[in-house]
């Protein structure tokens, strides 16, 4: 029997920035899938209709793949798919499958011989990548860093080492409502002439992307406390 196709389908970053995030091609895509693998339920149900759903909702069969499902078996997420239905599978924002436990679901697909198909979308670390300034070319995403302030500063002076001794960026992020204590250890625990970028709210109404060194950022004071950002180190 043949197999379904697995779409992988972006989801807003931001309020207001559906018009910035879906393709006519996405639309057309969610139109033709009535099934679906997601992160949170709301969040996706919410999103299927700004993109212009079509479908009834109440029509629709979502999976939920939340974080107090993750450890379930795989089996019922992929009943569709193996009889030959299409799915589309949605992160909480962003690109499924990046910085996200919707990996675990592509993986498994590819394991089962399903076809994996990637839409088009924001993905906020290489919106970020592209707005640095910094190396494209050579970057690495760290993911959080420790919540224990010692090993903290610890990583943190060790990615700025790396970055100026591979020419690399390093990319790492922070749940947002620690954001201000992570960008307070940043700016005291590396060089002046280390650079730095904070990317706050990309594609949101309020976005901010600013790039300028550390001894610069020291003169100001920045508020990012519950603002999905991005930090980026340069040297």
């Amino acid at each position: 029997m043949k197999k379904g196709v697995l779409y992988l389908i972006p989801v807003p970053l931001a309020e207001n920035a559906s018009a910035k995030s879906f393709t006519p091609y996405l639309v057309d895509t969610i139109n033709a899938l009535d099934t679906y693998i997601v992160e949170n339920e709301k969040t996706a149900r919410k999103f299927l209709k700004e993109a212009g759903l079509k479908i009834p909702q109440s029509a629709l069969t979502i999976h939920d793949y939340g974080k107090h499902k993750r450890h379930d078996s795989m089996v019922p997420y992929f009943k569709e798919l193996m009889t030959g239905k299409d799915v589309g599978l949605m992160s909480e924002a962003g690109c499924p499958g990046v910085a996200d436990p919707g990996a675990d679901v592509v993986s498994e697909a590819h394991k089962r011989g399903i076809q994996v198909v990637p839409l088009v979308g924001p993905n906020s670390l290489l919106l970020a990548l592209m707005a640095s300034g910094f190396n494209g070319q050579s970057f690495v995403f760290h993911g959080y860093l420790p919540i224990d302030k010692v090993e903290r500063v610890k990583s943190i002076k060790e990615l700025e080492r790396v970055a100026g001794q591979n020419k690399q960026t390093q990319m790492f992020i922070e749940t947002p409502f620690r954001n201000n204590h992570l960008f307070d250890d940043i700016i005291k625990n590396t060089a002046a002439q280390t650079q730095l970028c904070v990317a706050c709210n990309i594609t949101g109404e309020d976005e901010y992307i600013r790039t300028q060194s550390v001894g610069q950022w020291r003169q100001e004071k920045i508020d990012l406390h519950k603002k999905p950002t991005i930090f980026l180190i340069y040297r």
